[in-house]
């Protein structure tokens, strides 16, 4: 609500090293670190060969790195009012036909914005095309495009 602290934002959002990124992507980022890891143990655990004293050693970090990601993911939900906020705000055809679990512990948002969508109307005799402002929230598994009302 302050018009001091939005401008301040704004324009350290704007700024080229934060590459027009809003700042919830950087709140997030950690996050995002901590659940990739045990993709990662298992692949390096995959390389290791199953006979060298090593492997062992990869496969116990690998639980303890899995137990790290759990416990972040089961926190993130006491912090992470802006999800549970955009599953309450979000209203469309398809979420009022189907529940649509938008929070969900292997679900991070990636990006966010308000672009431009250019509408084709084809009539019977005529074809035309329109400008509509939408908002979008790109997940790491999802496209959600909404408009604004």
């Amino acid at each position: 609500t302050n018009p001091a602290f939005k401008e301040v934002l704004s324009r350290i959002e704007s700024h080229k090293d934060c590459r027009n990124l809003p700042m919830i992507s950087f709140l997030i980022l950690p996050m995002q670190r901590v659940t990739r890891l045990p993709l990662l143990m298992d692949t390096i655990c995959q390389k290791t060969p199953k006979d060298s004293a090593k492997y062992e050693n990869c496969k116990q970090a690998l639980k303890e790195v899995s137990k790290v990601r759990s416990q972040v993911i089961k926190l993130s939900y006491s912090w992470s009012p802006c999800l549970f906020f955009q599953q309450r705000g979000l209203q469309c055809d398809f979420l009022a036909l189907q529940p649509f679990p938008l929070v969900s512990s292997s679900r991070w948002l990636v990006k966010r914005g308000e672009l431009t969508a250019y509408v084709e109307d084809t009539g019977l005799f005529s074809k035309r095309t329109s400008k509509q402002q939408v908002y979008f929230f790109l997940f790491n598994d999802v496209l959600i495009i909404t408009k604004k009302k």
